[in-house]
């Protein structure tokens, strides 16, 4: 296994920034309460945020010294990760593959049985969670993108019973969502699956990107841009917020989300916190509420590509939901994790959020539903973050989205 060494406070910030990233500002430091560890200008700087602290957070540095090792490489785009009872993990590549990954970091072959995914663009196998009674059952879920005759697709979740062994296979496979309506699109497809502690589940979905599905993100008849909750057969759970409601679809928890790729239970109170993709600028936190709304596309810190207002150009209004916090520039979020073990005693109670374009792993410090302070770890690396989850042994472990792509595991410095 390569190893990669490296304090958080030296070479997380100052030095190792993957390209774009902020760097330290000078005199900046763990005792710098007020210099926010993001110097460079804001897309949309004339969207001013709605409360002290709900963007460009100051440097607060654990000063944790610790190393990467890889525990896996040889996957293309792995995007998540999902561990076994044994301490084995599945991972999914984005092409359509899921595979074993053993203690010792051998891929098994690629798990049959899956239905084809449409892997053009951003879509493929996606996210992936185990039933919670797994170790009885052993039903894995998975999200990916389904394509359908004419160039169609949309988000689906299948679920299907685990044979290990030396050529695994899932097996009773059943499709038990799909999200509607289908849209003429490769790009935003969502794809997190987070069980609650009832047992239901969460979806996110994107709203498809291009404009036809953008403005369906408010439109409670349609399943884009939503955060949808279904029982672990798909079905309904009866109290879902709008169960009942003429024109809305019972399926539906929360509204106005734009591309959900990060999304974890709060491990104390149990509400389900997603990181979104904003446009240019506006990457947000958001705390999920039944039946909210979440604004987009009608509020939203950050602008269209071209550079062009969205919508009204406003980032706040009545009866649409704020972020905690937001980015501007943009980090390109995708996989989050509560940071709980002992191994890192100063890290408990973070919240570590990878980073796509920003080539790094946020760690965020927290008071309540506040953030209160930022710190960048594993910039050196220059790869594309695209999960980040903490194993059963305390260690947190990232998957790089590369076409060689890497698992590695994060542990303190030897």
């Amino acid at each position: 296994m390569r190893r990669l060494m490296f304090t958080a406070l030296a070479a997380g910030l100052a030095a190792a920034c993957g390209p774009g990233d902020a760097q330290t500002p000078a005199g900046a430091g763990a005792g710098d309460a007020k210099a926010p560890l993001e110097t460079r200008p804001a897309n949309a700087d004339f969207l001013k945020p709605a409360f002290e602290g709900q963007t460009r957070a100051p440097l607060v540095s654990a000063d944790v010294a610790y190393e990467a090792v890889t525990v896996a490489q040889g996957l293309e785009k792995p995007w998540a990760i999902a561990f076994l009872p044994d301490g084995r993990m599945l991972v999914s590549e984005k092409p359509g593959r899921l595979r074993i990954v053993g203690a010792d970091g051998k891929l098994s072959p690629p798990v049959t049985g899956l239905p084809n995914v449409d892997n053009r663009n951003q879509g493929g196998l996606l996210g992936l969670a185990l039933d919670p009674a797994f170790e009885s059952n052993r039903l894995i879920y998975w999200a990916y993108a389904e394509g359908h005759e004419g160039g169609t697709t949309n988000t689906a979740v299948a679920r299907g019973r685990l044979v290990d062994g030396p050529d695994p296979r899932v097996e009773a496979v059943q499709v038990i969502y799909r999200q509607a309506p289908q849209m003429a699109s490769t790009l935003h497809y969502g794809g997190r699956l987070v069980f609650a502690r009832d047992g239901t589940l969460f979806v996110t979905l994107g709203e498809r990107s291009i404009l036809p599905g953008r403005m369906q993100a408010q439109d409670l008849g349609s399943a884009l841009g939503k955060i949808v909750r279904i029982n672990s057969d798909g079905s309904i759970p009866e109290d879902n917020p709008f169960v009942g409601r003429e024109g809305a679809r019972p399926e539906i928890y929360a509204s106005g989300v734009r591309n959900v790729q990060a999304a974890a239970l709060h491990p104390e109170t149990g509400k389900l916190w997603e990181v979104e993709h904003g446009p240019r600028g506006g990457d947000e936190i958001n705390v999920i509420e039944a039946g909210k709304d979440y604004g987009w596309p009608t509020v939203v810190y950050g602008l269209e590509y071209s550079g062009q207002k969205i919508g009204e150009g406003i980032a706040q209004k009545a009866g649409m939901e704020q972020p905690i916090y937001y980015w501007d520039p943009v980090i390109a979020p995708s996989g989050m994790a509560f940071y709980q073990a002992d191994l890192f005693p100063q890290w408990k109670g973070s919240l570590l959020v990878g980073a796509l374009g920003g080539k790094h792993v946020a760690r965020l410090t927290l008071d309540g539903e506040r953030v209160v302070g930022e710190e960048r770890l594993l910039g050196e690396l220059n790869e594309r973050i695209r999960d980040v989850v903490v194993g059963p042994d305390g260690v947190v472990y990232v998957a790089t989205d590369n076409a060689q792509g890497r698992v590695l595991k994060i542990v303190p410095k030897s």
